[in-house]
């Protein structure tokens, strides 16, 4: 009876009950998809699945209805320009679900690597590198995905097709222009490809910019932003590190030696500064028990300059403990020596008779 109902009605209403019921069972497999994932991912603790459940749940799965639709829609009592139109409407949205559906599976394969290595330690070099890498090769594929899916769409039009075809015949003057106006964007893209793989800075290197000391905190297509120890951002061309010179402080180990400078005068012993400086890192949590020495690195006519090293985990400790340091000798000095501050000295001489 329904089929003799449904046969009876005109063409543009069995579209759209056909229409209809296509997005209810693609609905429907939609919940049951996601029942399953959202089932296993409780019961499993693999980030694999807990990322697919956790990605696709807010996509609507929209290339499922409309492969359905694709196949049952009736083309019997509508022309060839309706079917046409209906044809590549349904591929042009398949096309779209399955590229949005890609660029999440992408990020799922991000979610494994970065769970993977964790940068959340001291040590980090290895994780760094491969996370930098993932950062810059998913912008790619995601770009990639896009350009496809784009050409895919356009190709599927007509119209576009034909605009095309004008343009490649007219690709010389066309071709000059472009490859004039892209040159700076390729250069970028590029550099990016250049440092990804030799990787002159990583993801949270701490680098020294235009005298600004930061932290890389994103390495994209055409730039890098770097967080200043004020917490600015520092928005620089991924071009800059590759044409101009600037320093990496955790290119080869996050490990780094601190220093501290203090000018004293000649009266001061020592021994009893390399006895505190050696009593102040052993006390302190941020020093790695690695490296320590205290020298006299210059000394002029008013005042000898005292250097410390001394070695931390990382930048931030390696900062805060000279901060310590510095803090603690100067201490040090007024409460014990503080004649030994430098000071000017000057004699005066009775020229008088």
């Amino acid at each position: 009876m329904f089929l003799d109902f449904y046969n009876n009605l005109n063409p543009y209403l069995q579209i759209l009950i056909v229409l209809g019921i296509s997005l209810v069972i693609g609905y429907v497999l939609r919940f049951i998809i996601l029942r399953v994932l959202k089932s296993t991912a409780k019961k499993s603790h693999d980030i694999f699945k807990r990322s697919v459940f956790s990605r696709i749940k807010d996509s609507w799965l929209l290339f499922i209805p409309m492969i359905i639709f694709l196949v049952i829609f009736p083309r019997e009592n509508l022309d060839e320009t309706t079917v046409e139109y209906i044809v590549k409407i349904t591929q042009t949205l398949i096309i779209i679900s399955f590229a949005i559906v890609a660029i999440r599976l992408v990020g799922v394969i991000q979610d494994v690597v970065v769970d993977k290595y964790n940068i959340d330690k001291a040590d980090n070099i290895k994780e760094r590198k491969i996370r930098t890498q993932l950062s810059f090769i998913r912008k790619i594929v995601i770009l990639i995905i896009l350009v496809i899916a784009s050409s895919l769409i356009l190709l599927n039009i007509d119209g576009v097709r034909k605009y095309g075809a004008a343009i490649v015949t007219s690709a010389g003057v066309a071709g000059i222009i472009i490859g004039f106006a892209a040159q700076k964007s390729l250069g970028n893209l590029l550099a990016g490809f250049q440092i990804a793989f030799t990787q002159p800075i990583k993801i949270d290197d701490a680098v020294v910019v235009e005298n600004e000391w930061g932290w890389i905190e994103e390495i994209n297509l055409t730039y890098v932003v770097i967080r200043i120890w004020d917490w600015r951002r520092l928005i620089v061309p991924i071009t800059y590190f590759v044409e101009k010179p600037f320093q990496n402080w955790t290119r080869v180990t996050a490990d780094l030696l601190g220093a501290v400078f203090l000018y004293v005068d000649y009266t001061v012993p020592l021994k009893h500064l390399r006895d505190e400086f050696d009593r102040i890192l052993e006390n302190s949590p941020l020093w790695d028990k690695k490296d320590k020495v205290l020298q006299v690195t210059e000394s002029t006519e008013k005042s000898m300059q005292i250097r410390m090293l001394m070695s931390a985990k990382n930048s931030p400790q390696a900062w805060d403990l000279r901060c310590e340091v510095r803090e603690k000798m100067i201490d040090f000095i007024q409460q014990h020596y503080p004649q030994s501050l430098p000071h000017t000295r000057a004699s005066i001489t009775d020229l008088r008779g």
